[in-house]
């Protein structure tokens, strides 16, 4: 396979949407400055589909909703499924739940706010609630340093069953857990 085979392989790879081929030679055209033909293009891309249709390979490359991207293939889709399945149940940590609680009423806010709060560095947090798509940036505050403001998804509020932030529950409205031994007292 050429290099022009290898970077359009790479370029799909690479990808987290399907890539179209409209988009393969518009990125093609602005690194290399050069012109390509669509039909060039498609003749490579499907050398790298003939390449992995061996049975050497668990994946292979589909072409769906107008473009290219990576998949396992078919014969692999019930292990890959209860993979997903599993990394779905993991909970969140405590530490991660506090931060999520904190960004979800405080937002929008910084990470030393957070910080600020809970008193410990909270990096790990956020980055975990980050790669699950819990919170997204934001952008840039004004302040010194320019730190990144944080916020909670659209899907965050799907998960939650929220149409706004507006409808969090009050923290009054949130029950304190008694940790009491006894009955409770009672005052007339």
């Amino acid at each position: 396979m050429d290099n022009l085979g290898l970077t359009i392989e790479a370029l799909i790879f690479s990808s987290q949407t399907p890539l179209s081929v409209k988009d393969i030679k518009q990125i093609l055209e602005e690194c290399y400055e050069v012109t390509y033909d669509i039909s060039e293009l498609e003749g490579a891309i499907n050398s790298i589909i003939e390449k992995y249709e061996t049975s050497n390979f668990a994946i292979e490359i589909a072409e769906i909703s107008d473009g290219f991207t990576f998949m396992s293939k078919p014969i692999h889709h019930h292990a890959v499924s209860i993979m997903l399945k599993q990394n779905e149940k993991r909970k969140l940590s405590t530490a991660a739940l506090e931060t999520l609680s904190i960004i979800a009423y405080k937002q929008p806010v910084t990470k030393s706010e957070i910080e600020s709060i809970r008193g410990v560095n909270c990096d790990y947090a956020v980055q975990k609630l980050l790669e699950r798509d819990l919170i997204e940036i934001k952008g840039r505050s004004d302040g010194p340093g320019r730190p990144l403001i944080f916020k909670t998804s659209q899907f965050f509020m799907n998960y939650f069953g929220l149409k706004s932030v507006k409808d969090l529950p009050i923290i009054k409205e949130i029950k304190e857990v008694e940790n009491t031994i006894g009955e409770k007292e009672v005052n007339y």
